[in-house]
């Protein structure tokens, strides 16, 4: 039975966005429980949105409909652009980073040590980066809007990959993608551990079934190794020191940090004709806030010539690459290894 209160409401409602302003009651028993539906529907989302947490409902971000990978778009803010008035390669892995930690809240892992599983909070395990490959197709500059996806899967027993596609917004273009591997380490001893099969089954339920890889080209940069790079370097920057701001929550240096040292050694003429196409670091040891850092660096060679001069890879592919070697200035231990890619700087309006 319809109360007469909910009539007249229907009823209203129903001539507001009709040409008859004469509603018979039989139309409005027929249409009400489609209303009543509607309603209960708007009612059930807003009870599902109050019950996220506030930086949730600001975040542009959400897991896609398979619930196996996560999207979220990002303003380029004024402070994130660098001197070729784009998004600094710094800027990108910072966002990839906060992405996949975006991620893993969304799918309810913890957010006090960069997506603990219950168990590894038990045990005291914290993810830590083993190496990372990062390539930027076209860099996004203030106020962009960029979208990231991402999505993490088993490697082997020792540890788990991040992949992540860049795409501008406005357009659907990839402008970017990014891969990852990391290991567990435990946060009181610091000595790496093999990944259990409790912790596994808890981040493989959030994985796809079948192998996605962002670079799933055969041979392609993000699978080479990384030749040592021998003293003497050709370019180095000496006596680095880490800041208190680059320490994460997990008590050390932040991978992100590495990334800033290695093109301290680039040679300055690199920086003003040339911007980064391609970064691919190995993390050998961490660092912490005492540590004192060397950044050395030396262009990558590809193979003897005929007349028995040193060849550059430059020459075939109008790309200048590097060898880097962050390493510690006491001890002199290999804290991290590197390869980048330089690209003309191209033509800005």
């Amino acid at each position: 039975m319809i109360s007469t209160a909910t009539f007249t409401s229907i009823r209203n409602a129903i001539s507001t966005h009709s040409r008859f302003t004469s509603i018979r009651p039989q139309t409005v028993r027929r249409v009400a429980p489609v209303i009543n539906q509607q309603a209960n529907g708007v009612a059930a989302a807003g009870l599902k949105e109050m019950d996220k947490s506030l930086a949730d409902r600001f975040r542009l971000g959400s897991l896609t409909e398979d619930g196996l990978s996560y999207k979220e778009r990002f303003i380029i803010r004024c402070y994130e652009v660098g001197i070729n008035k784009t998004a600094t390669v710094e800027t990108i892995a910072n966002l990839l980073q906060e992405v996949g930690g975006n991620h893993a809240q969304s799918v309810g892992f913890s957010t006090d040590g960069f997506a603990t599983t219950t168990t590894m909070r038990k045990l005291h395990l914290i993810w830590v980066t083993a190496r990372m490959h990062i390539e930027i197709y076209r860099y996004p500059a203030w106020s962009d809007v960029i979208e990231i996806e991402t999505w993490c899967q088993g490697e082997g027993r020792i540890g788990t990959r991040r992949d992540w596609i860049l795409k501008d917004f406005a357009n659907g273009e990839v402008i970017g993608r990014a891969t990852s591997k990391w290991v567990m380490m435990n946060e009181d001893t610091r000595r790496l551990q093999k990944v259990s099969d409790d912790v596994r089954d808890e981040y493989l339920i959030f994985c796809p079934k079948e192998l996605r890889l962002a670079f799933p080209e055969e041979n392609n940069n993000s699978l080479k190794k990384i030749r040592k790079l021998e003293d003497p370097a050709e370019y180095s920057r000496l006596g680095l020191v880490p800041r208190r701001a680059d320490l994460d929550m997990n008590k050390h240096v932040n991978n992100v940090t590495y990334i800033g040292w290695v093109l301290e050694s680039i040679p300055q003429e690199v920086i003003d004709t040339h911007e980064l196409q391609s970064i691919t670091l190995d993390y050998r040891r961490e660092c912490q806030h005492d540590d004192i850092v060397d950044s050395l660096t030396t262009l990558e060679l590809l193979d003897i010539s005929s007349n028995g001069s040193v060849a550059s890879k430059e020459n075939g592919d109008k790309l200048s690459k590097f060898l880097h070697l962050l390493r510690s200035s006491g001890d002199g231990l290999e804290i991290n290894r590197g390869r980048t890619e330089w690209r003309k700087k191209p033509v800005r309006k």
